[in-house]
């Protein structure tokens, strides 16, 4: 008797905590809602996007998965950075829980936009010197991410060119006009110390670039840096095409630019910069507020040279380059 009422009551508990435990289990969890924003356009259904494959891939492996935790809302400007605040300001009507801003001009609408929305960065040139975040360390506000060296880099990229093209005294240097933290007075450094004499030509629409690159034949410029800035972007083809047909060496930002043709490039690893934004999404859905998550510099780098492009030019790829490349196009 004894035995056996225990046994009801133990029975009896273990209901009372099982049916609490499969009304909780059967609930929906909720639902978290990312905005991606980015001034570029949608690629083709049928295009490679190894960038934006692995920050998808990245946070499916963190157990973010679209359509059951998680929706995406992406927003592209196609090319206008005009209608980057108004997209910005679309993805907070939409009440997302955080903004992924692809680089500056992307972060800088979303923080006016969103004050209190969590905005993670990918690639922005100089996220301190834009005034993105106070510092690395210490972001403050409500962004954080990751942000290119790009003084540092220009510097390597600067001392890679003129190993390539030996004896290279004048370098023309193509940036983007009005838009900070590009790395160009950390360069003129560089080039004192290596004496170089470097030739600013700035950009900023399509008709500007065949100018630039007449001028820099003109000054008889040995070689060519292309920071890796908006405008640039938006026209890499173009330039690719202007430096072959000018038949000029061009140390280019991502490898992106080698594999669209042209000669040469060092820097951060896109699908790498991704993987590394897909957990500062983590973390914060999770909890962890922004500001408290120190914004993160690049770790890993790439060496790209296009050996069909140095042929065409009659280069000779010094053979220490060609070991040290993270890919070479034959």
């Amino acid at each position: 008797m004894w035995l056996s009422t225990i046994g009801l009551l133990v029975t009896f508990g273990i209901g009372l905590l099982w049916t609490p435990l499969v009304a909780t289990a059967q609930q929906p969890g909720k639902v978290y809602r990312i905005g991606y924003l980015s001034a570029s356009s949608p690629p083709p259904p049928s295009a490679s996007t190894p960038a934006l494959d692995a920050l998808w891939q990245r946070l499916r492996e963190l157990g973010w998965i679209e359509g059951q935790n998680l929706v995406i809302e992406r927003r592209w400007a196609e090319g206008r950075l005009e209608r980057l605040p108004a997209l910005a300001t679309e993805l907070v009507q939409l009440k997302v829980d955080l903004i992924v801003a692809v680089a500056s001009q992307e972060t800088i609408a979303a923080k006016k936009a969103a004050r209190t929305i969590p905005i993670v960065m990918i690639n922005p040139v100089d996220a301190v010197k834009t005034g993105l975040v106070a510092s690395l360390a210490h972001p403050g506000a409500n962004v954080t991410g990751l942000t290119t060296m790009t003084p540092d880099l220009n510097a390597k990229r600067l001392e890679l060119l003129q190993e390539t093209v030996p004896g290279s005294a004048r370098i023309a240097v193509l940036k983007c006009k009005d838009l900070a933290g590009q790395g160009w007075e950390e360069m003129q450094d560089t080039a004192r110390a290596l004496g170089v004499q470097l030739q600013l030509l700035e950009v900023r629409e399509p008709d500007d670039y065949e100018g630039a690159f007449a001028a820099a034949i003109s000054e008889r410029a040995e070689a060519m840096v292309v920071f890796q800035c908006y405008f640039n972007v938006f026209n890499r083809q173009l330039i690719v095409d202007l430096a072959a047909k000018h038949r000029l060496p061009v140390m280019y930002g991502f490898r992106e630019w080698v594999q669209a043709g042209g000669l040469m490039s060092y820097g951060p690893s896109l699908p790498d910069l991704t993987r590394r934004v897909a957990s500062y999404v983590d973390k914060i859905l999770k909890g962890a507020k922004p500001a408290d998550l120190p914004v993160e510099q690049p770790m890993k780098f790439d060496l790209a040279i296009n050996l069909k492009t140095a042929q065409a030019l009659g280069l000779t790829m010094p053979p220490t380059l060609l070991m040290l490349a993270d890919e070479v196009i034959k």
